[in-house]
């Protein structure tokens, strides 16, 4: 299967991170080079950052639209492709489910991550590998460092940001009901932030670009700007609450398993 890593033209340290892991895991990889918030001029930051829950950080659109890059190579190269940013660990059955999953033409979308959060998964899953199980997933709530993307999903993707505004990539990405969209479990792949957490001594350090940039004022400082703020905010939980209750008969809502000793320490 393709592997696209997301990576800042200056982020060498973590460019060379993934060289040696993914060396190590015996995978071929492209780097897609990402979107600097250096990239993005201020008009269109501006029309661009103020349409989601809040103003968008430059981090944080750069990092969309990082990823909408992606999806159009996934739709160009017409083949599922694992999406990783660029401070995914992995763990060392990626191999195997790469090669399994790359069959499982069903699928717009698989999600290898977890990061500290429920989600609303099938009450049955099905036998992915000897290891793992494969779960439909309803409702993700936050991470996009590790997925593989099929091109009906890039497609579905695509034309959802023809209308929908920029977001926080994996909000978006969550927020795309009409994926066939599913989880592993245990999951594969986590951000090394995330390494403490889940119990994982990883001695690699790193420095998120986004939480270290000053969070915006937002342009949109009138009343009315506010005002549309709030009312997408509750607009989205309304959206998920309606996706738990109408799933609620066939779905739970559950912390995905993760084996530490699974990934390299």
């Amino acid at each position: 299967m393709k592997i696209l890593v997301i990576n800042l033209a200056g982020s060498t340290d973590r460019r060379i991170f993934q060289q040696e892991q993914l060396k190590q895991l015996g995978l071929d990889f492209e780097i897609l080079p990402a979107v600097s918030v250096n990239d993005i001029e201020d008009s269109t930051y501006q029309s661009m950052s103020q349409g989601w829950e809040r103003s968008l950080r430059r981090s944080e659109l750069a990092c969309y639209l990082s990823h909408q890059q992606s999806w159009e190579t996934v739709l160009k190269d017409n083949q599922p492709t694992l999406i990783l940013e660029d401070d995914a660990l992995l763990s060392r059955h990626v191999p195997t489910l790469l090669s399994t999953l790359v069959n499982c033409r069903f699928c717009d979308l698989v999600t290898l991550e977890v990061r500290g959060r429920k989600k609303i998964v099938a009450k049955q899953g099905e036998t992915l590998t000897k290891d793992h199980q494969l779960f439909k997933l309803y409702q993700d709530r936050t991470g996009a460092a590790g997925y593989v993307l099929w091109p009906s999903g890039a497609k579905k993707l695509l034309n959802k940001a023809r209308t929908v505004a920029p977001a926080l990539a994996d909000a978006f990405i969550s927020s795309a009901y009409e994926l066939n969209a599913y989880q592993v479990e245990p999951a594969a792949i986590i951000q090394l932030d995330q390494c403490k957490h889940y119990n994982i001594t990883n001695s690699t350090q790193t420095k998120s670009a986004i939480s270290s940039e000053v969070k915006p004022v937002s342009i949109a400082n009138q009343s009315s700007g506010a005002f549309a703020f709030k009312v997408r905010r509750i607009s989205s939980q309304l959206r998920m609450g309606w996706r738990q209750l109408s799933t609620l008969h066939q779905s739970t809502k559950r912390s995905i398993e993760l084996i530490a000793e699974d990934f390299p320490s």
